[in-house]
């Protein structure tokens, strides 16, 4: 017998699938800005190089 009947379970298992799905799209966009930060800081180097 399974813990929960299986159709109670239905609902976390989508509520642990949504909070995951959340996390990933945070974790994403967390990394894009960061990488959006780097290519930025990276090209006022190089115009500053440029300029010498």
């Amino acid at each position: 017998m399974p813990a929960l009947p299986l159709d109670e379970a239905g609902k976390y298992v989508a509520g642990a699938y949504l909070v995951f799905l959340t996390l990933v799209v945070i974790y994403v966009a967390i990394i894009g800005a960061k990488i959006a930060r780097i290519e930025r800081e990276l090209s006022e180097l190089v115009a500053k190089e440029d300029e010498r």
